[in-house]
């Protein structure tokens, strides 16, 4: 059965915004993006991680509660709906970034929202070294950005492959990015759509070349 609900994820600048927009663009639907410029705390977080944690975490928590847990279930014959995170997102960062009683506070208001949330018939994990994250975020320029050191980035990559490498909560495709480019190669983007419409059962990797090397 193919799935109706695909949501992308991966570490900051892996392009998973890039490919539910081509996704969306090449099925014809409605992506559904998180709204991370809507966050006021996000700029400082970068520049003083310890003094804004907390803010920055809880400001996404409520944000993506009230995004996901209104999207309706997919009508069977509405097509694809395309998410660029997952709920457990939130928990991913809340682990690296808070501690002691922010972590306990974040936890009890995590677990009263999450059984709202339903689950996406099919997780994509897009994977890349942190040296390609690195010059993607340097590419794309966005000015939330600027203050982001490669070290967090790096500390992301970390705990997000560490989290889906062990993840049961459904079928997950995980995918090596480092060797595409779908956003600017549509051989790449047609490889892909194909890959993640497929039936995934359990846990597969994917591991493709670009046509261009």
């Amino acid at each position: 059965m193919q799935a109706r609900y695909i949501a992308i994820e991966g570490p900051i600048g892996v392009g998973k915004s890039s490919l539910v927009s081509a996704l969306a663009k090449k099925f014809g639907v409605e992506p559904v993006y998180e709204k991370v410029a809507e966050n006021p705390f996000l700029s400082d977080f970068y520049q003083d991680r310890a003094s804004h944690a907390f803010q920055t975490q809880l400001f996404f928590l409520l944000s993506r509660y009230r995004q996901l847990s209104s999207l309706s279930q997919v009508d069977m014959f509405a097509g694809i709906q395309f998410c660029d995170y997952i709920f457990e997102r939130d928990l991913i960062f809340a682990r690296l970034n808070l501690n002691g009683d922010e972590y306990k506070l974040y936890m009890d208001v995590y677990g009263l929202l999450k059984k709202r949330i339903p689950k996406p018939d099919l997780t994509v994990y897009l994977q890349a070294q942190t040296t390609t994250l690195m010059d993607r975020i340097y590419k794309r320029n966005r000015r939330v950005e600027r203050n982001i050191t490669e070290k967090y980035v790096h500390e992301v990559n970390l705990v997000f492959n560490e989290f889906f490498f062990n993840y049961k909560k459904g079928p997950l495709l995980i995918i090596n990015t480092d060797k595409i480019d779908f956003v600017k190669n549509k051989d790449d983007l047609a490889k892909l759509a194909e890959k993640v419409t497929s039936e995934v059962l359990g846990q597969e990797f994917y591991n493709p070349m670009s046509s261009t090397l």
